[in-house]
């Protein structure tokens, strides 16, 4: 991959990360949280799942620096 394909994939990642902070401040301020947990549960292993990936590409990059 490229430096500018990282990239894109850290700009996606970081799209879903905030879509999904988003998403779950929405679900917490009308107790949709309480009443549908399984979705807010889903919602917390989506936003966990694109971290560990945004940090896993990041380190992928890091490396490519480091070998360049």
């Amino acid at each position: 991959m490229t430096d500018n394909d990282y990239q894109h994939v850290l700009d996606e990642l970081d799209h879903i990360i905030q879509e999904t902070y988003f998403t779950m401040a929405q679900f917490e301020s009308t107790g949709m949280d309480e009443r549908m947990p399984q979705d807010y549960t889903r919602l917390e292993e989506i936003l966990t799942q694109a971290v560990k990936d945004q940090r896993r590409y990041t380190q992928k990059m890091l490396n490519t620096l480091d070998n360049a």
